[in-house]
């Protein structure tokens, strides 16, 4: 599964069309990563520029921009109303898929590493980059911003992280860069049948973390509660994380919460609702559906659909398009306008144009692309696709099962098997296109240069590495499909008695996968000089093989007792 990170850069410069352009095409014609949007601001006199991809190319992406800010736009001529203190102000680095906070923090760093040494533009890691606590907050970096970055740079307790301690010209030009790490930050409205923006912030104090200002009787005109500090005394929300006021929408002729979800891992978007929902009520409003503005992560999606789907006591192992039509239906997000799922994601943004993949083209397609007279896709592929069967009949079969009349009880035993039948078809899809790919790489390798000796020298190494890749795919296949008929196993063993034959052609389809990628697995090992790695995957694969026969044997002969 590949890393995703977004990153959100502000550059000080919101007014002049050439510059924001410039650096808008600088990440366009970086590798590996799509811009997705560039949001430019005249009174602030910024930019925000959002794009995604795979951690290297993220990284090396903002590199590219942040020398093109620091080319073309000068901070000793910068003004503006939002807080700054450089060409780049700020580049955080956002966790997106398949990555965790910390790996996204040691980007971040080493961004700043390049940024600091390569640029010489003085950088302070914040957030969860940050080298001290003092320094995890973006203000305390900032503070005095441009016009005392000079005095605070150059005392000690505020050195940058990396890059100059000394002012000259350079670091005059492009003032200093903030670079670090946060969660992603979902700005997310939800609609009220009200008109009233008096009451819609009532709601809104009820759940934003800071809540609301104590007062004496009346909680709206009655006298501001005071510490023995003279700071004001807080009544706090129920929701960590969560900004929030409510305001009038014209538009729509409405009024809503709008609120910032600054860390959904800690309140995502269907906990949110769902407290909206229960606060309005408690004063008499209806939540009548919900607007998301900008992009939100897959599984950010994805968790609402579950979420909604265990109220209602229903198998969560369903298709990521059901489960992401069960969130929209559930949260409203159509109330005012059409979600489309491929504009409003980020992994579906960034495969829109990504080209033909064998794993979404219809029945009919694969086959006559397979029966076509290209060499790929071929039968590890189709290997790949036959254990990809197997486990979605499994699948299946605990979805019957969930909903079984007078098995009511037992939903969520047999939610959690189709939640691992549906792991090992969507691995076992993926490894359908990644079959023909590690074809085409021997290939490609094979027609590499060989008229020099550095060349034949780099060809047989590139066709050794491709190699070696195209019997570690078929490998993979074996043992994610082998591993998905304990799926199998289990539903014919407890599943709904009606479908057990279905649990038993699943186990039929695994075994085949295993036989047909364990043939690809032989078939390129002759390739590969080193032998010692040929006898270790040949032995783990017969050791995988032989396992999927005897579960095979298992399934069968619990399918012919019961049938």
């Amino acid at each position: 599964m590949k890393q995703l990170i977004e990153c959100v850069p502000n550059f000080s410069e919101g007014r002049n069309p050439a510059v924001i352009e410039q650096i808008a095409e600088v990440i366009r014609q970086s590798e590996g990563v799509k811009l997705l949007n560039v949001d430019p601001g005249k009174a602030t006199n910024r930019t925000v520029y959002t794009f995604v991809g795979e951690p290297a190319f993220v990284v090396e992406a903002a590199f590219r921009a942040i020398r093109k800010a620091g080319e073309l736009i000068d901070m000793r001529h910068h003004q503006g109303e939002h807080p700054r203190f450089g060409a780049t102000d700020v580049c955080p680095l956002v966790p997106i898929a398949n990555i965790s906070m910390e790996e996204t923090a040691d980007w971040a760093r080493k961004l700043a590493a390049r940024v600091g040494g390569e640029l010489g533009i003085p950088v302070y890691c914040y957030e969860f980059a940050a080298f001290s606590e003092e320094r995890r907050s973006l203000a305390n970096c900032r503070s005095g911003e441009y016009e005392g970055l000079r005095n605070r740079m150059e005392s000690p307790e505020w050195k940058p992280d990396f890059g100059p301690a000394l002012w000259n010209d350079r670091v005059a030009g492009t003032g200093a860069t903030a670079i670090g790490a946060r969660n992603f930050l979902v700005a997310y409205n939800v609609n009220l049948n009200t008109t009233s923006v008096r009451r819609a912030n009532s709601v809104a104090f009820d759940v934003r973390e800071a809540g609301r200002v104590l007062r004496e009787g009346d909680p709206i005109t009655g006298k501001m509660v005071k510490d023995e500090n003279g700071e004001p005394v807080r009544i706090p929300g129920s929701l960590q994380k969560v900004r929030a006021i409510g305001w009038f929408i014209e538009e729509y002729g409405i009024a809503q919460i709008s609120m910032n979800l600054t860390d959904i891992s800690i309140t995502p978007v269907h906990v949110a609702f769902d407290e909206v929902c229960a606060k309005a009520q408690e004063r008499g409003i209806r939540v009548t559906g919900s607007e998301l503005v900008g992009l939100i992560p897959l599984e950010a999606m994805l968790e609402a659909g579950r979420y909604f789907l265990r109220k209602q006591k229903r198998s969560t192992g369903i298709s990521d398009a059901e489960l992401i039509n069960i969130a929209i239906k559930s949260l409203g997000l159509d109330e005012l306008g059409p979600f489309i799922p491929e504009k409003r994601i980020i992994e579906y943004m960034l495969t829109e144009d990504s080209g033909k993949r064998l794993e979404q083209m219809t029945v009919r397609g694969f086959t006559e692309e397979t029966a076509s007279e290209s060499a790929a896709p071929g039968g590890g592929s189709v290997a790949a696709l036959a254990g990809a069967l197997g486990a979605s009949l499994g699948t299946m079969v605990a979805n019957l099962s969930s909903h079984k009349r007078g098995w009511d009880d037992r939903w969520e035993e047999f939610s959690d098997w189709a939640e691992k039948g549906k792991f090992y078809y969507n691995a076992l899809l993926s490894c359908v296109d990644e079959d023909t790919q590690a074809f085409n790489q021997v290939m490609e390798a094979f027609g590499l240069p060989k008229s020099t000796e550095a060349e034949k020298q780099k060809r047989k190494s590139a066709i050794q590495t491709a190699t070696l890749h195209a019997m570690l795919v078929p490998l993979k296949v074996m043992q994610l499909a082998c591993d998905s008929m304990e799926v199998m196993v289990a539903m014919a063993q407890i599943g709904n008695p009606n479908s057990v034959s279905d649990a038993a052609v699943g186990a039929i389809c695994a075994r085949a996968a295993v036989r047909g990628a364990w043939l690809n697995v032989k078939i390129n090992a002759g390739g590969l000089d080193d032998k010692d790695k040929v006898e270790e995957i040949l032995a783990e694969a017969a050791e995988i093989a032989a396992k999927a026969q005897i579960l095979e044997e298992e399934i069968l002969t619990i399918a012919d007792e019961k049938i």
